[in-house]
């Protein structure tokens, strides 16, 4: 019988979480009684909530979850108790490197304005760094559902910051809303602060999005990107471009983008050359961590552990991580390869 290795001991990079998402199901129960706060029935369940977020009423939902559950971070010590929680499930889970996304103008109210609010959070990002020796960096993104002017200021304070830890520049919420070109000046901003940038595109919505994240954003990465799977042509521009997908594939079925994980397409990315970084997008509300993206390849798309070993190289390339942390990761990529 086939020697069946650990995907909880592959290492690798962790390159789409988002900041709340991240919360452990029951952290967000003890910050709720803690606050006084009363939670949705979908998030005091013991099962992950069922969603559907292809229609706009079903992504309202998504959302109206997501804020509730926000909410629950109150102060300093919460996002810091988030924070080091994420990191002790991500070095669980094999990840040597987590790029987290965070929009700070959420927490901005309760923390006392934007900037202290990113301040927090940056402190809480190199405690929890140092505390569990799990390489850690932010992504701000900001959200297409503001005014672009809202992304020009976020992209100008994370250009600010970008030595204490931030490494990259995003755009999320629903894609269907809010032309990517409306932000090409906030991503011109933190392209020319040294900034990665990292928009969503290709989940809610088809080809076109992921062509309007390179054409208008200049992404060198892109935020799931899974609809691309639909054209060929952008496929190989994607591969030729060497652009890395941060594919979720518990998410996409999660909100109803694929039905079943064997639709998601992860062996037409991969086949046509697309790096890809498996990534768990939000745990709380999809109910499974990063390892469990790479099971899902495993179990339902046939791939090896020598192609698990490869996504797993690809998501430490397509990372902000220095060197000498890629070249710790892929030497332990091989050793769990060869053991």
């Amino acid at each position: 019988m086939e020697h069946v290795r650990d995907l909880r001991l592959l290492p690798k990079a962790h390159l789409h979480l988002h900041f709340t998402g991240s919360m452990r199901p029951a952290t967000l129960l003890e910050l709720a009684d803690r606050h006084g706060l009363t939670l949705p029935d979908a998030l005091t369940s013991a099962e992950p909530p069922k969603l559907r977020a292809t229609d706009e009423r079903g992504w309202f939902r998504f959302q109206r979850l997501y804020d509730a559950a926000r909410n629950c971070l109150q102060d300093a010590d919460d996002i810091h108790r988030l924070v080091r929680e994420a990191a002790e499930e991500d070095v669980r889970d094999g990840s040597g490197w987590l790029e987290i996304q965070v929009d700070p103008t959420s927490y901005a109210p309760r923390l006392g304005g934007l900037i202290p609010a990113l301040e927090v959070i940056l402190d809480a990002v190199d405690a929890a760094s140092r505390e569990t020796g799990l390489g850690m960096r932010v992504l701000v993104a900001a959200n297409r559902m503001k005014h672009p002017l809202d992304a020009r200021t976020l992209a100008r304070l994370a250009v600010r910051y970008a030595d204490r830890g931030i490494v990259g520049f995003g755009l999320s919420n629903d894609e269907r809303r809010g032309m990517a070109r409306d932000f090409d000046r906030a991503f011109a901003i933190a392209r020319e602060g040294g900034l990665l940038a990292a928009p969503h595109g290709g989940e809610l919505t088809g080809p076109s999005s992921v062509r309007d994240c390179l054409d208008d954003l200049h992404a060198s990465r892109i935020g799931h990107g899974v609809r691309a799977a639909e054209d060929p042509r952008l496929l190989k521009r994607l591969a030729d471009r060497g652009v890395t997908c941060e594919v979720c594939p518990a998410s996409n079925v999660a909100l109803g983008v694929y039905e079943k994980p064997e639709d998601v397409p992860l062996r037409t990315l991969f086949e046509a050359g697309v790096p890809m970084a498996l990534g768990a997008d939000d745990p709380l509300l999809f109910g499974s961590r990063l390892a469990a993206q790479y099971e899902i390849a495993r179990a339902h798309h046939g791939f090896t552990d020598a192609e698990l070993a490869e996504l797993a190289r690809q998501s430490v390339r397509g990372s902000a991580a220095p060197d000498e942390v890629k070249a710790k990761l892929l030497a332990g990529i091989d050793d769990w390869l060869a053991s």
